[in-house]
Parts: C-alpha cells; structure tokens; sequence
C-alpha cells in the first residue's frame, strides 16, 4: 500500500514539471520570436515617415517659390492698375475738354454753313449774270473759292492715311473731298496717291485718271476704306506728285490733306520743291500747292502737339511759295 502511494505521488510531480517547462518553453519562444520581427516593423516605420517627410518638404519649397512669383506678379499688376487709373483719369479730361470744343465747333459749324450757301447762292448768280454780261466764251482767269484759285485743269490729292487720321477724321476727309471735287465741276485729269506716294488706282500709276461723274463716284466709294501704309508726312506724296505729272503745258493743282508731319527738317522739304517745282518765263510755278490741316493732333496733350504744329508750319510755307492756299480746320468730325 505505501509503494503505490509514492508512485502516484511521483507521477503528478514529474507531470506538473513538464507543464511548467512546457509554459516556460512557449514563453521564452514568443520572446524570441517579438525580438526578432520588432526591429523589421520599426525600420518599415521610419523609412516611410522619412519618405512623407521628404515629400512634405519638397511641396512646402514649391508653395514657397510659387508664392514669390504670385507676390511679383500681383506686384506688376497693382502697378498697371495705377498707370491704367492715371490714364483713365486723362483720357475722361481730354473727352471733356473735346466735348466742349465739339458744341463750340458745332454752334460755329451751323453760322458757316449758313455763310457758306449763301455764298455759293451769291456766286451762281454771279456766274449766270457774268455769261449774260460777258458771253459764253468768255474764261475766268483767277477764279477764287474761299482764297483757293480753282483755275487749274489737273488735280491731283495727297492724302495722309495714318491711323490718327484715317481713325479719327475720315469722314471729314471724305467730306473735303467731295467739297473740293464741287468747286471742280470738270478737268482734264485727276489722280489720288497717299503721302507715301501709293496710288489709289494702281492701274492708273503715271496717269491721269479721266474725270467723269462715274470716276468720281468710284473714287469717292474707294476712299471710305483705302488705308495704305503712311509714315504721317507728306513729303513723300508732294515730291512723287511733282515728278510724275509736272508739265510745262498743264495748270496742275495739289491738294494736300493732313494732321502732322514727322519729318527731320522743314527747310529741306521746301528747298526739295522749290527745285523740283520749277517757276516758268512768269515768275509762277506751274504746280499749286494747296493745304487742307486736319486738327487732329491739337485734340491731345499740348505736349504731343508738334507734329500737327510743324504740319501746318511746313503746308503754309509750301501754299505761298507754290502759288496756292493753306486752310486749317477747326473741326476734324
């Protein structure tokens, strides 16, 4: 009886033993096996924040330098906003000051037009009463319109076709036009060319253009949108006009429409023409020079004035040295 007792005791110690063992072992196994895929999570762990760091910076560098250029740029355009202001702000006194001249002009405009039937009235009655008086075949010699003598058998219009003029005083151009076209009633031959020396009708290059009422029609009807190149000086147009059609035998006029010259020297262009415009046996040159200003340069800064100041200085001195008339205008609309 005492021997099986000590075996029983024996087998539950040997038993609960091996369960601690057992215990301990899988303890020691789970210890080992954390040590050694710790480290792995960690260094995962640190490269990837290192790599969202790194992407961090690089964007905030890019923000930063995209903010300086939007700072200069914001910079440039609070700058042109302060010009554009300045401007507008010059631009509304000009307009006021255009509009005043405008009413003026236009009150003055409506007395003139008034004057200036009742002298056409006048000279058509005094024609009609000088061919009862004098006979048909009776021929004005110094016919004069407004200063102008019209005794010429040939014009020819120079005509400035810059932007200032063709954007700004065009129908007044055109309305010139057809005004020293009437005084015309026939001629012989007409030519139109811009300053630059162009033709209207490059066809007609060298020639006169035959004057009928459907020539001057077509001539009309091209003007409201003939817009050659143009440098605003008419010196070009002058001397090309001269040399093409001075004629010992032909009373030549011509008529110049602009608003500035920007050329380097009025005395020039004058001693240009006194040689190529040659005085015959009279004393008298065969091509009048007449000149019709267009004020358009006088409706800016008075500092910007000077070309439309030298334009008239160098018509008025070509007109009396050329046997004709500078008529300056008061409104160019």
């Amino acid at each position: 009886m005492r021997r099986s007792r000590r075996r029983e005791t024996e087998t539950i110690s040997i038993s609960f033993l091996d369960v601690i063992c057992c215990g301990f072992g899988a303890i020691i196994l789970l210890l080992m096996i954390t040590k050694i895929v710790e480290p792995i999570v960690l260094e995962r762990s640190t490269v990837n924040l290192e790599g969202v760091v790194a992407d961090l910076q690089e964007k905030l560098f890019e923000i930063r330098g995209e903010t300086k250029v939007f700072n200069r740029d914001l910079t440039v355009k609070n700058e042109q906003l302060s010009q554009l202001r300045d401007k507008v702000a010059r631009l509304r006194g000009d307009l006021s000051r255009i509009k005043g001249q405008y009413a003026a002009s236009k009150q003055e405009a409506s007395v003139n037009d008034k004057v200036l039937g009742e002298l056409e009235l006048a000279r058509q009655k005094l024609t009609d009463e000088m061919r009862r008086l004098l006979g048909q075949g009776f021929a004005r010699k110094g016919d004069l319109i407004g200063g102008i003598p019209v005794d010429s058998e040939y014009i020819i219009f120079v005509i400035d076709t810059s932007g200032s003029m063709f954007n700004y005083a065009w129908d007044k151009v055109q309305e010139q036009l057809v005004a020293t076209l009437n005084i015309y009633p026939e001629v012989k031959g007409i030519q139109i060319m811009n300053d630059m020396g162009d033709y209207m009708f490059s066809h007609y290059r060298g020639q006169w253009i035959p004057d009928s009422p459907g020539r001057r029609k077509a001539i009309i009807q091209r003007l409201r949108t003939w817009n050659p190149f143009s440098n605003s000086s008419p010196v070009e147009g002058i001397t090309q006009a001269i040399r093409s059609f001075y004629s010992g035998d032909k009373k030549i006029s011509i008529y110049v429409f602009g608003d500035e010259f920007t050329g380097k020297s009025i005395e020039d262009v004058v001693d240009i023409v006194d040689r190529i415009n040659r005085e015959n046996d009279r004393g008298s040159r065969m091509v009048r020079i007449h000149a019709i200003g267009f004020p358009v340069q006088f409706a800016r800064q008075e500092k910007l004035q000077v070309t439309g100041i030298r334009f008239s200085t160098l018509m008025r001195e070509l007109a009396f040295r050329n046997g004709g008339t500078f008529v300056g205008l008061r409104d160019y609309q």
